[in-house]
């Protein structure tokens, strides 16, 4: 079995003591008594089996052995301390915390956002990246927005609309609809089959991605017609970075909804402003 290493509070009382050479002004640094932070030391001389410091009456003096250990405590104090801060978002006031998959986080918020932002200037935000239904249980959000049916999230949530299927490709992309390569989404109920259905066409898709957002950046970059929600085409189709392949609207059995903690003002204020942006 490995040895176990020293408490973190030794290596904490050693670094402290050394850039001051002195246990008082540690004390003060670290929180700790003069006395309690000498008796982490000893404990780490004793534990080392070497003497770190020299005592005397004016100070400290820090041994050779002192000295080579010092700057690998100091790396490793600082690595810890960033990866400390890393998980840190501050006080949690004024906190919105959104849970979406990058998706609607990319194609429906972000060219929105700056609107509600003017509105209310003190929202901070945390986007919780999700994907499947199942993602959202394990989470805490104010607001939650899944995909899926009515009949999967309840009464609670409500339909981000339009809710149809549109078929979005690059202006640069020229050719009738039947020898464009087209794009799907799996993971839904509708697909390409549910949208042709009564039009006397057959068309099958050529590429197959794992969300609608990935469908539409393929689209952009020219790779084919993506068949989307329509919940999400609008930015696209305002900036002339997509257009319309095809004006047909298919229906679709599955959307985004929204659901907001009743409780949270904040949280509620946002869900309407989503229904208000939205296209319908």
């Amino acid at each position: 079995m490995a040895k176990s290493l020293p408490p973190l509070t030794w290596f904490r009382a050693f670094e402290a003591a050394a850039r001051h050479l002195s246990f008082t002004a540690a004390a003060e640094e670290i929180g700790m008594t003069q006395s309690a932070v000498s008796q982490q030391v000893k404990s780490l001389e004793s534990r080392l089996g070497v003497a770190l410091f020299v005592r005397q009456a004016r100070g400290l003096m820090i041994t050779d052995d002192g000295r080579k250990l010092m700057p690998q405590v100091t790396s490793a104090l600082e690595t810890l301390g960033a990866a400390a801060r890393s998980f840190e978002i501050g006080t949690t006031q004024n906190l919105l915390t959104i849970a979406t998959s990058v998706t609607v986080a990319q194609w429906f918020i972000a060219p929105r956002l700056a609107t509600f932002r003017m509105r209310h200037p003190d929202v901070r935000f945390r986007f919780l990246s999700t994907i499947w239904p199942d993602d959202f249980n394990s989470i805490s959000a104010d607001v939650e927005i899944p995909f899926g049916s009515e009949k999967q999230f309840g009464q609670g949530a409500v339909l981000l609309e339009p809710n149809g299927l549109v078929a979005m490709k690059s202006p640069a992309l020229d050719g009738p609809l039947e020898r464009l390569p087209l794009i799907e989404a799996v993971g839904t109920s509708s697909g390409w089959k549910n949208w042709q259905e009564g039009r006397n066409l057959d068309l099958a898709p050529r590429i197959y991605v794992d969300s609608f957002g990935a469908a539409l950046n393929m689209a952009v970059h020219g790779n084919g017609v993506a068949l989307v929600s329509e919940a999400l085409s609008q930015p696209a189709l305002d900036s002339g970075t997509l257009v319309l392949a095809d004006s047909h609207i298919a229906p679709s059995q599955e959307g985004y909804y929204l659901r907001a903690d009743p409780r949270n003002t904040t949280a509620m204020v946002f869900r309407d402003w989503m229904l208000e942006e939205s296209p319908h």
